[in-house]
């Protein structure tokens, strides 16, 4: 049922009075810094006061500032730390863009601007199903989709837990709002938001948004309970305070220290369990329900004796959640029996410390990162995390509203990513996916057609790799079908199998002879690229166990045989002293990352290295290099004072350096481009080798003015011929470019 909270500590005036605030904050948390706090209340304060008035979100008259403040009081009694509650204040302030997280980093660091970010990000999670569009997604799905992508969007529980207080807040503003704006926000919270409190453990959180939920959604069916409830109230409290007293005496005598008290029953719980065991209100047996509080675990079995000697118990009524938890964590003793003049009573009986847990959740385990380092380990905050991770993996049991399953069974994917349609729908596709995979995902035909995509409204190409929270839009042609090119898996346009299978089927059902074509044309120029083109294909066709050169063409045409699965059997017919996986050396010494210590130098050769005196640095700590006369590099923390001074004095020394694990054999090659000249052409190479980590040894260009082109001469370091294949195809899609092949040299004698 609702609670009743106590309104903020007013002045005179009516305004809140923060100091007190403050100190009634203190009593449920302790404040490492209460000063801070009071500055990000004043702040808010004064941000409201000077914005100009803007269309509230929630409720009119809704206030953005006290609204922090309730955030606050909501994490204060779930024993938050500070910056949790600062960023709760501050929150709406950033969300209704009266400052930005610059700000608030500069103010109170970065620690609370990454809170107040992260839920920013969750406030993109919403419910958008449109009734009046067809859809080709069920609501279930849906609702699956939204929760698996909340749960990836949590990097800190904290965030989570922010966002609840937000919506506990928003929910509760409603009562006075549009019919509309109360059911719109009740869907949300019911859909996602309670199962969330729910797997968090946070019992008095999730009752609330079950039973406010439920209020909106279903508004004649919550008056009913409620009703039924209040009609027997008085007549049913003298009924608990018997009960309690006879039970008190009785774990007295065993010497027992219990803390007995009546427990309510929640309107949406009533109702769940009248409908899905097909009952009438008069048969809920735990309308009438005491909770027993002991000190030690083996007092609740002992107190659980003493219940059933004193009234008999109900045949399969009793669970016990000790000895096999909940799946969210949650641990007690239940029991139904016939109690005093014949009225069935439910007794629960947990520790202190179970009831702890089933109102705090996670937040009864959790130790703040930048504690105490000397009663924390260095690993707290990790392990909380990897604590939170399991609990989010388990499954939960819910109620049913509105279509959705009475049993939803929800797994979560760390291997997926979650994305939304330009209607609002999510979909999962794995990590790694492109636009194309995400257009397959959608629909073959769409996929099929694909012929452009947009990103949060942005142009992207098919390649780009998409991650979680971004909306996706698919560009597509009347009567466009599949390219060969998008089986090239050096391009990376389909990177999931189930549409690489269906760019295949499309192409196995075309005519042999376009697949002949189209095969003998990608292999002869995937060959004459990486200068294997004197492959002799009667052996290679011998060696992949293909009957004719046709079958093979016609193979790759259709994506049968994979390019790259065919070149590197050539490589190995051409070199067959060599690994396939190795590219043939051209006549220069292959180059190795140095290693000393464990600290690796991309691109420089075999270079002596040290680890600087002054700083010590350690396997983890950030780290600079510094070329010295005669005595190689030295490798200092990035935050050394010496190394700042020497940033300063001598900065054309220092170079990268990082720490590593076993360096990987690398090969020279060099790559010869031919392309319109243009500006800013060497910069877009150069910008793309960065990107995927690939050293360049020498670089020479010339320019034929009177044909406009350039051609440019590159020695590059690859491990392998796939990652050749790869760096050719990729620079051939760049603008202007008519060529990009390797420039093979005959080895010197």
């Amino acid at each position: 049922m609702v609670q009743v909270r106590a309104l903020h500590p007013t002045n005179h005036d009516g305004s809140v009075n923060i100091d007190a605030w403050i100190a009634r904050m203190q009593q449920r948390v302790p404040l490492t810094s209460p000063a801070v706090l009071q500055e990000a209340c004043e702040w808010a304060l004064e941000l409201e006061q000077a914005a100009i008035a803007a269309e509230n979100i929630w409720a009119d008259g809704a206030s953005s500032y006290l609204t922090g403040l309730e955030m606050a009081e909501i994490l204060a009694e779930l024993k938050l730390d500070q910056d949790s509650l600062v960023a709760a204040v501050v929150y709406r302030a950033v969300r209704e863009r009266k400052t930005d997280l610059a700000e608030v980093e500069r103010r109170f660091g970065a620690t609370v601007a990454g809170l107040v970010d992260g839920v920013q990000r969750m406030a993109a999670i919403s419910v958008s199903q449109n009734p009046g569009k067809a859809s080709a997604f069920c609501a279930q799905t849906q609702v699956e989709n939204l929760r698996k992508m909340l749960v990836t969007m949590v990097d800190d529980v904290r965030v989570a837990l922010i966002k609840l207080a937000e919506r506990t807040c928003a929910i509760r503003a409603v009562k006075d709002a549009p019919e509309e704006k109360r059911y719109r926000v009740a869907r949300e919270v019911f859909d996602i938001y309670a199962p969330l409190a729910h797997r968090l453990g946070i019992g008095h959180i999730k009752w609330e948004l079950e039973d406010l939920s439920f209020r909106y959604l279903e508004p004649a069916q919550y008056k009913q309970i409620a009703k039924l409830l209040d009609e027997r109230r008085l007549d049913r409290q003298e009924y608990i305070d018997d009960v309690m007293t006879q039970l008190r005496r009785e774990l007295e005598e065993a010497g027992i220290h219990a803390e007995i008290t009546g427990r309510a029953k929640h309107i949406y719980s009533i109702w769940r369990k009248m409908r899905r065991k097909g009952i009438d209100f008069s048969q809920v047996y735990d309308v009438r329900a005491v909770r027993v509080l002991v000190p030690q675990v083996r007092d609740c079995y002992t107190s659980l004796g003493i219940v059933h000697s004193l009234w008999r118990h109900i045949p399969n009524e009793f669970d016990d959640y000790i000895a096999n938890p909940k799946e969210n964590g949650y641990r007690s003793l239940h029991t139904a029996v016939v109690g005093p003049s014949g009225k069935v009573l439910e007794v629960q009986i947990r520790t202190q410390a179970m009831h702890e847990e089933a109102e705090l959740g996670v937040c009864a385990h959790w130790r703040y990162k930048g504690t105490d380092a000397s009663s924390v380990s260095s690993n707290a905050y990790e392990d909380k995390i990897a604590w939170l991770r399991q609990v989010l993996e388990w499954h939960e049991e819910m109620g049913d509203i509105g279509g959705l399953a009475d049993q939803l069974r929800v797994d979560f994917e760390p291997d997926r990513i979650y994305l939304f349609t330009p209607d609002g729908h999510v979909l999962d596709v794995p990590k790694g996916a492109t636009p194309l995979d995400f257009a397959y995902r959608i629909h073959t035909e769409i996929g099929h057609s694909c012929r452009g995509a947009k990103v949060n409204g942005r142009i992207v190409p098919l390649n780009y790799i998409l991650q979680t929270g971004e909306q996706v839009e698919i560009i597509t042609g009347k009567h466009s079908s599949p390219s060969r090119d998008w089986l090239n898996a050096n391009l990376g346009y389909v990177n999931t199998s189930r549409a690489r299978a269906k760019v295949q089927h499309w192409f196995k059902q075309q005519a042999r002879e376009q697949n002949v074509q189209a095969g003998k044309l990608m292999l002869d120029r995937e060959l004459t690229r990486l200068a294997l083109n004197g492959a002799d294909y009667a052996h290679l066709i011998d060696k992949l166990g293909i009957r004719s050169q046709e079958d093979l063409f016609a193979a790759v045409g259709s994506g049968d045989v994979r390019l790259m699965h065919v070149v590197n059997v050539a490589q190995q017919l051409i070199e067959p002293d060599r690994h396939s996986e190795q590219l043939e050396l051209i006549p220069r010494r292959a180059t190795k990352p140095a290693r000393r210590g464990d600290v690796f130098i991309q691109g420089v050769g075999n270079l002596l290295t040290q680890l600087a005196g002054c700083c010590q640095p350690v396997p983890g700590d950030s780290i600079i290099g510094y070329i010295t006369l005669g005595r190689g590099v030295t490798v200092h923390r990035a935050d050394c004072a010496t190394a700042m001074q020497l940033q300063d004095r001598d900065s054309d020394r220092l170079i990268e350096v990082s720490w590593g694990g076993e360096p990987i054999q690398t090969y020279p090659v060099e790559i010869y481009i031919k392309a319109y000249d243009r500006s800013g052409l060497l910069r877009d190479v150069s910008q793309m080798l960065a990107n995927d980590k690939i050293n360049v040894l020498e670089v020479s260009t010339r320019t034929n003015k009177d044909d406009n082109y350039a051609v440019m001469l590159l020695t590059v370091e690859v491990p392998n011929i796939n990652m050749l294949g790869r760096l050719l195809a990729r620079i051939s899609q760049l603008p202007n470019v008519m060529e990009a092949r390797r420039n093979r040299k005959e080895a010197s004698t």
